[in-house]
């Protein structure tokens, strides 16, 4: 059965989702149109919205519509201790699950030279930068438990150690070749408080 254009367009479109095939793109699809009209529109304006209003924090790279975030724009959170996570989720992750009153730096990604993602595309000369301020006594790094994550953590360990900054890791309570986002809040908590200080000697 042929759809028309429009229709399949919008299935495709779906598809650019995160865990979203085909027979589900359907379904949303289907959903909207039939039943949901109202939501539909909502939904396309809101995300008209978000794409042309929402950028990243010109301090800490979170997803944001202000040149500071909510949380680096906070009175009274911890300059001394910096998380390091690699995306916007994470960072609600650590908010939600955990008690940590200190700020963070999103990488938007991870160290993977075969797929060109370099220092350069994660910030670090911005992080760098912030270290240098002298502010900061911990670098929290809380990259997720895969081999590019592992990675990344040694490499930002190195660049703590270049300015005298503790670095420690959460601990990982985290599944092995899980993502912070999809973890339950126990088990964050615990990996979270649980971090220890990395050896960069082994």
């Amino acid at each position: 059965m042929s759809y028309s254009p429009l229709l399949l367009r919008l299935i495709e479109t779906l598809r650019c989702m995160p865990g979203v095939g085909r027979k589900s793109a359907q379904r949303i699809a289907f959903h909207l149109l039939e039943r949901d009209r109202g939501g539909a529109g909502e939904l396309s304006k809101a995300l008209a919205d978000a794409v042309a209003g929402i950028g990243q924090c010109s301090r800490c790279r979170m997803l944001t519509e202000h040149e500071l975030c909510t949380i680096c724009s906070a009175p009274g959170r911890d300059e001394s201790q910096l998380c390091v996570v690699e995306s916007p989720a994470d960072v609600m992750a650590v908010e939600d699950a955990t008690g940590y009153r200190g700020f963070y730096f999103v990488l938007m990604g991870h160290l993977s030279p075969l797929d060109g993602i370099g220092p350069g595309e994660l910030g670090i000369e911005l992080l760098d930068e912030r270290l240098g301020e002298g502010k900061v006594r911990e670098l929290i790094i809380a990259t997720n438990p895969t081999v590019e994550g592992d990675a990344t953590a040694h490499f930002l360990s190195n660049l703590a150690g270049k300015h005298d900054i503790e670095a420690s890791r959460i601990a990982h309570g985290v599944p092995l070749g899980g993502e912070l986002e999809y973890v339950d809040g126990g088990t964050l908590s615990h990996a979270f408080f649980g971090r220890r200080v990395v050896d960069l000697y082994c």
